[in-house]
């Protein structure tokens, strides 16, 4: 087996004709999370500009968001989306987000799953705009930080989309993330957390083995299976 043979079996690459880049864009904008993102980015990057008061913290707002966002997503990914049902009693704790997230690894072609449901949305965006205006010493900085919400989410988005796709790796940096993410859905969801990232969160908090010293897990395509089985 050569070595491209063997990343297409654990990367779920597919020999079927990739869609040009402005075909996939074509249907990235068909699918609302994009549009309520993009939407609060435009109207958060107009309300910065306008509100001006421009400060060094404005750039220290800018680094702390690129740099804690991989671990967000990856603390996100690993307790919320993978979250086990949990009986209390009669109740069932079981979010809506994370039932989503296992359909989403039972098929991960099916593109509608991919996209960050709009009913979540509507819920974080109103309280992203609420920590924006109240939970900064200036107007302006809560607006800063805004417009890196925004931007890592439509970036987020952008990436998690294109990898589900057919789209092949024209770059090496995109290479990177998606090899990283799809070995997180075609051969162990215990691992490669990442997706808009090619693994710093999993570097750092050791979720990136090697994945040829990594079984190919039996439950990547139906999350927490042996545990209700």
């Amino acid at each position: 087996m050569t070595a491209v043979e063997s990343d297409a079996l654990i990367t779920g690459a597919t020999r079927r004709r990739p869609p040009s880049l402005r075909d996939a864009a074509r249907e990235f904008w068909r699918h609302p999370s994009p549009w309520i993102i993009s939407t609060l980015l435009v109207g958060a990057t107009v309300a910065r500009l306008v509100v001006g008061d421009w400060a060094w913290t404005d750039a220290l707002v800018v680094g702390i968001v690129i740099g804690a966002f991989p671990f967000y997503e990856w603390l996100i990914h690993v307790f919320l989306l993978h979250w086990r049902p949990k009986q209390i009693g009669r109740l069932t704790l079981d979010p809506a987000v994370a039932r989503k997230h296992r359909l989403h690894h039972a098929d991960p072609r099916n593109i509608p799953l991919v996209f960050i449901p709009w009913r979540v949305l509507a819920r974080i965006v109103p309280i992203d705009i609420a920590i924006a205006l109240f939970a900064f010493p200036r107007v302006g900085l809560g607006l800063t930080f805004l417009v890196m919400i925004a931007g890592t989410g439509i970036a987020y988005e952008w990436s998690h989309y294109l990898i589900h796709t057919d789209y092949r790796p024209a770059s090496r940096p995109y290479r990177a993330i998606w090899r990283h993410h799809r070995l997180h859905h075609y051969k162990n969801e215990h691992y490669w957390f990442g997706v808009s990232t090619s693994g710093v969160a999993d570097r750092v908090l050791r979720t990136a083995p090697d994945p040829a010293q990594t079984a190919t897990s039996p439950t990547v395509r139906d999350l927490h299976a042996r545990e209700a089985g």
